[in-house]
């Protein structure tokens, strides 16, 4: 399975927190490709630059591929497809992350329950 990391995801894997479940863990640890967009690293760079997240951006980026990841870059294809999702969330990393997962295909982790309205790619865990 090919997937793709929501932003808070992500940092819970890197974090080892409690909230990512064990179910979600694995499915991480057994994945064939895990993939980081260039999206999240830009969310939290807001979020720090803001104040609202406590992160070191440049270890956010290092830890990708220290962590056997890969790095997922948005594309002209990914930015078009943004406006035929159907109006479920405003926020635009969610949105453009979405894209993404669905332009590829690859299937999303996230927590936030209301993104699964978009499709089939879409797991909450």
């Amino acid at each position: 399975m090919r997937i793709l990391l929501d932003t808070h995801i992500y940092l819970w894997w890197l974090q080892d927190s409690p909230k990512l479940s064990k179910t979600g863990k694995g499915k991480i640890i057994s994945a064939s490709e895990v993939y980081v967009s260039s999206a999240s690293i830009w969310e939290a760079a807001i979020k720090a630059g803001i104040g609202k997240l406590d992160v070191d951006v440049d270890t956010l980026v290092a830890e990708i591929g220290n962590n056997g990841f890969m790095e997922l870059a948005i594309t002209p294809k990914h930015a078009a497809r943004v406006k035929r999702l159907p109006d479920i969330h405003r926020d635009p990393f969610d949105r453009i992350l979405l894209a993404q997962a669905l332009s590829e295909p690859l299937q999303f982790l996230t927590a936030d329950g209301i993104l699964a309205g978009y499709s089939d790619l879409v797991e909450v865990i």
